[in-house]
């Protein structure tokens, strides 16, 4: 279903979320790329939403992206995963680019409903990048590229060998010479392909090249984009809490058997049963109240654009990471303590009702929050914003 239609933005979501929620469980224990739900997605017309009405998109704001990437979450979070991605992908050509790439690459995306993957991965620093006549050469081995399988467009970074800094461009993913291998063998996300991308002499136009601010140290504007990259993660852990709660009421109401000595008929009216699920409940109701203050202020934070200040990126920061922290205690919480309700046969692999915990779980590894509660520490006791880096 594309834009234009009589369809709502709302019924569209509904009918990919039922499409996806009829495999997601088998498709998690398969694991490598859901070609077939990607192709979805570019069929809706979903990944034209930031793009501007005159390229046929929706013009939506972050706080539209972040929600539907919870609500798809709640079904399958690797799909949320790499859906929020795109955008995170697609919004580094503000933060980096011209405006003249803006208008292209988004013009671009919106009329051929382009898929963008990511091997960008701030920290990898094995892709180098040497300077050529028309461009650069690049070569080397880009892990945690989440996306990348089955894209259309990758934004890349690499080391320029010159020592100038850091090449940031976007190219087509099926350019010569690269190589994406379908490497990802974490335990969770399985469906995000996560694994690594090779680049063998890969050519660089200098007119995909995103570098419009990166000279500029003062340029505080780019540096939001860590924002956007945790924001959309945290949606997708707290979609993904989201949707482990409720199918554990659902299997705790139909499945499950009261326990030998709890003297009640039915387990819903086991006193122990019903006092988890209210805490648990007030848990996810105190981590949804934390990110709708961090999505506010991410929305005023972008609508800043060039004009934000280290302050105002600074309490960005701090309303960011209070909701991280909040967050990541909360699921792992949830998609722990679910099976304490629903009882020893909801571990049967046929539910497959892990998978809450190891999508969680592996994501919440790739960014410890002790640093986070590090950085509110030192914000409310000494006064200093979090330090500027990929992660903060």
């Amino acid at each position: 279903m594309t834009i234009g239609t009589k369809r709502s933005l709302q019924d569209i979501v509904a009918s990919l979320i039922k499409e996806f929620s009829k495999t997601a469980s088998e498709r998690d224990k398969l694991g490598g790329t859901a070609k077939k739900e990607r192709d979805l997605i570019r069929q809706s017309g979903l990944l034209r939403l930031t793009a501007p009405n005159k390229y046929g998109g929706y013009g939506e704001s972050w706080s539209t992206i972040l929600h539907i990437t919870r609500e798809i979450a709640k079904i399958d979070s690797s799909l949320a995963h790499l859906f929020g991605y795109h955008f995170l992908c697609l919004s580094s050509v503000e933060l980096y680019g011209t405006e003249e790439q803006l208008a292209h690459f988004t013009k671009e995306t919106a009329e051929n409903d382009y898929f963008w993957g990511n091997a960008f991965n701030p920290l990898d620093i094995h892709v180098r990048a040497e300077k050529t006549a028309n461009g650069w050469f690049v070569n080397g081995k880009k892990s945690f590229c989440s996306g990348a399988s089955n894209s259309d467009r990758l934004l890349i970074s690499a080391q320029k060998n010159d020592g100038s800094g850091v090449l940031i461009a976007v190219i087509p993913s099926t350019r010569e010479g690269i190589t994406i291998s379908n490497d990802w063998d974490g335990f969770g996300q399985r469906q995000t392909d996560s694994g690594s991308v090779d680049f063998n002499n890969v050519q660089v136009n200098d007119t995909e090249v995103l570098d419009a601010f990166q000279a500029d140290d003062n340029n505080v504007f780019t540096t939001v984009r860590t924002h956007i990259a945790q924001s959309i993660l945290i949606h997708v852990l707290l979609g993904t809490a989201e949707g482990a709660f409720e199918a554990a009421k659902n299997y705790t109401k139909t499945q499950t058997r009261p326990w030998v000595t709890s003297h009640v008929a039915f387990a819903i009216e086991d006193p122990y049963h019903i006092y988890h699920y209210g805490e648990l409940f007030v848990k996810l109701k105190a981590a949804d109240a934390l990110v709708q203050i961090s999505n506010d202020v991410l929305e005023q934070t972008w609508m800043l654009k060039q004009a934000i200040t280290v302050e105002q990126r600074g309490e960005c920061s701090i309303a960011v990471a209070t909701a991280k922290v909040q967050v990541v205690q909360t699921v792992l919480d949830v998609t722990s303590r679910i099976f304490q309700m629903m009882g020893a046969r909801s571990t049967s692999a046929k539910y497959n009702f892990d998978r809450y915990w190891r999508n969680v779980r592996t994501h919440t590894l790739h960014d410890p929050i002790d640093y986070k509660i590090r950085d509110i520490g030192q914000y409310t006791l000494n006064n200093q914003y979090p330090e500027i880096s990929a992660y903060s």
